[in-house]
């Protein structure tokens, strides 16, 4: 199937041949045909699967059918999750954008830089808005921007924006929008809270799921190593050698764990840099474009890089520290093997997490042998007394941690570690 028939006028068809895009992927040719008829899309499909595509073409398309306006208004609103999806979605838009008939003015507004240059360019209006919740907020208090006209709203990614606790900042903006409005929504997955939001938000939606077909599933090599808690960072370094990595990205869990272990790395003469979300946004667009530019050896990330990134050509990624959920998996390992590359996926799993190592494999169908790296062998073992110990972190005469009864997760760790103490 062409572009040409999706109902894509000329301009539109000629950015795609520039982008060398051939044809359309299946959540591209099942959506832009329901959005150019005005319909609300509910659409989910995996990352890299050509989604920003699927709603910039129509965007523009319904944007090109209306008169033009001084001041301009906000003809569509985009939401996203994070900075670097905000710059990612904004830079397709205007690829694509390239070939129409009048110029389309873009703006990109997130949070962690000065709002003032974000305001002086909304001068004189914008056609399309691609935002962060909380910075969008931002700059309507400061009647920087008004939402009153929007005809299209695109929520992207809606999962992450739940994660990132912008469930208020969501209400807050949707009650200033109109309420005859086409609202095109896209997210991974499908908690509780989306689907209430997605009930709440679309009208007769078009349903649009797209499952990969075996030859698409990304090849990616995925291991579990055991190694002792403290000796992680010595492991990291050691495999790095023996693999010849030349990039690799790292997940943790905290700011410091990031800072720190970029230190450590630094300081074994490795180029390391941290990404977290409480730098700088230019210090993160410097340490990005470090990174594909191959200055840069290994980012230490927290989950703030697990959507919104494409590297091209990251070879491995790694989980310093286990995800939180089997879903924030997925996006973590995804960001190696795309675009049709081969690619490693590291997890490393001590004496602590391997009972939630196995809960992600459960929930997400795996079975990982978990592999022992000579010279790094585990030899701390804990036992169901030492936790207690510790902290009482499985008493159950006190209800668990800080007085709530014990999680399915920590009930897990404590079969783990009961098994551990019993061999």
């Amino acid at each position: 199937m062409p572009f040409s028939s999706l109902g894509l006028i000329p301009s539109l068809l000629r950015a795609v041949s520039a982008k060398a895009y051939l044809a359309p992927t299946p959540i591209q040719a099942a959506a832009i045909p329901a959005a150019l008829q005005g319909r609300d899309v509910l659409g989910s499909a995996q990352t890299g699967s050509g989604k920003t595509a699927a709603f910039v073409l129509p965007l523009l398309q319904q944007l090109d059918a209306t008169a033009f306006e001084s001041p301009r208004r906000v003809s569509a609103l985009i939401l996203v999750p994070t900075r670097e999806l905000c710059a990612q979605v904004g830079e397709e838009i205007r690829k694509l954008a390239e070939h129409m008939p009048r110029a389309v003015k873009v703006s990109i507004v997130f949070g962690g830089v000065s709002i003032n240059p974000q305001m002086m360019r909304l001068r004189g209006g914008t056609d399309i808005v691609v935002a962060t919740p909380g910075r969008l907020l931002d700059l309507l208090d400061k009647n920087a921007l008004s939402i009153g006209s929007v005809q299209t709203l695109v929520l992207d990614e809606a999962d992450r924006l739940f994660d990132l606790g912008f469930a208020e900042e969501l209400g807050r903006i949707l009650r200033l929008l109109p309420e005859q409005r086409q609202n095109l929504f896209f997210s991974a997955t499908f908690p509780p809270a989306v689907q209430a939001l997605a009930h709440t938000l679309l009208r007769d939606p078009v349903r649009v799921e797209v499952i990969p077909a075996l030859e698409s599933v990304p090849d990616i090599v995925q291991r579990a190593i055991a190694v002792d808690t403290g000796r992680r960072t010595q492991l990291l370094r050691h495999l790095m050698a023996e693999n010849r990595w030349s990039r690799v990205l790292v997940f943790v869990a905290t700011k410091h764990a990031a800072e720190m272990i970029a230190d450590k790395l630094r300081k074994a003469r490795i180029n390391a840099e941290p990404f977290h979300g409480e730098l700088s946004q230019g210090k993160r667009t410097q340490v990005l474009a470090d990174f594909k530019a191959s200055r840069l050896k290994v980012i230490i990330a927290t989950d703030v890089a697990a959507r919104g990134l494409d590297i091209a050509q990251l070879p491995v990624v790694v989980n310093f520290d286990l995800p939180r959920s089997a879903v924030d998996y997925i996006h973590r390992i995804g960001r190696t093997g795309r675009a049709g590359e081969s690619g490693v996926a590291v997890s490393f799993v001590s004496v602590d997490t391997e009972a939630h190592f196995r809960l992600i494999e459960k929930r997400q169908g795996l079975s990982l042998p978990l592999e022992v790296v000579a010279g790094f062998e585990p030899v701390h073992t804990t036992t169901v007394a030492e936790l207690s110990a510790a902290g009482s972190l499985f008493d159950t005469s006190n209800g668990g941690i800080k007085g709530h009864r014990p999680s399915k997760k920590d009930k897990l760790r404590a079969a783990a570690a009961q098994a551990q103490f019993n061999k």
